[in-house]
């Protein structure tokens, strides 16, 4: 959105500024440095246009590029008030769009997660909690069960309900070390009912993961699956 404003921007103050040229030749020559050189400017300014704003109305965009460049004030066709507000509503009705859009995905990854965990509630060995976190110990340690005060190194593998894998300490070679108290509630909640040593696979809801915000590499309510094993609480 803001590179589409920045253009937006530098349009419109092209356009403050006026007197129509006469229209190009269908193909102007490719000769000298300037010729390229403008050629090039605007080819370039084309492909972040049609990117940013593919909306882009042509014929009125390229009549700002023309009075701009002539420097003639007489012909201005909008004031820089008028293009600040038209600027302002656009931005206005982007940030609407992404709303709607967010709002829509939200609702869909939130029907998805609750279809999956309800179905996944019903496997032999998956236990949930009164919170809605899910958890089936997949290999049970003999160490002792950390509290929310306590420090854990562990091995993870982080999934979305679709299986696409969006972290992975074990891809990466090298456990993590964090405090129980510094992390999403369902990993906070689910490391307590593993002991040291053992294996378990977390269903997260969304409300206990990352919600309606999302995360980098996650959407707005996505319920999320974790292979956990926990190496070790407190490490040194």
């Amino acid at each position: 959105m803001n590179k589409t404003l920045i253009a937006l921007a530098v349009a419109g103050a092209l356009v403050g500024c006026s007197s129509p040229q006469d229209a190009a030749p269908e193909d102007p020559a490719l000769e000298s440095t300037d010729e390229k050189v403008s050629y090039g400017m605007g080819l370039v300014m084309g492909e972040r246009m049609g990117n940013d704003l593919p909306d882009l109305q042509m014929d009125q965009f390229l009549q700002g590029i023309q009075h701009g460049h002539a420097g003639d004030e007489e012909q201005t066709r909008m004031s820089r008030e008028e293009i600040q507000e038209a600027l302002m509503a656009y931005q206005a009705e982007l940030q609407e769009q992404e709303s709607a859009q967010t709002d829509e995905l939200a609702n869909k990854n939130r029907e998805a997660g609750e279809e999956f965990l309800a179905e996944n509630a019903e496997r032999d060995g998956v236990e949930t909690t009164d919170s809605g976190l899910q958890y089936e110990i997949v290999e049970e340690g003999n160490g002792e069960k950390p509290t929310a005060e306590d420090r854990v190194q562990v091995h993870y593998t982080g999934e979305l309900i679709s299986g696409e894998v969006f972290d992975s300490s074990r891809e990466r070679g090298e456990p993590v070390t964090f405090g129980l108290n510094q992390v999403i509630p369902g990993w906070t909640e689910g490391l307590q009912l593993m002991s040291e040593g053992s294996r378990a696979k977390l269903y997260i809801p969304a409300e206990l993961a990352y919600g309606p915000g999302g995360n980098q590499r996650i959407g707005p309510n996505e319920t999320l699956v974790f292979d956990v094993e926990l190496l070790e609480i407190n490490p040194e």
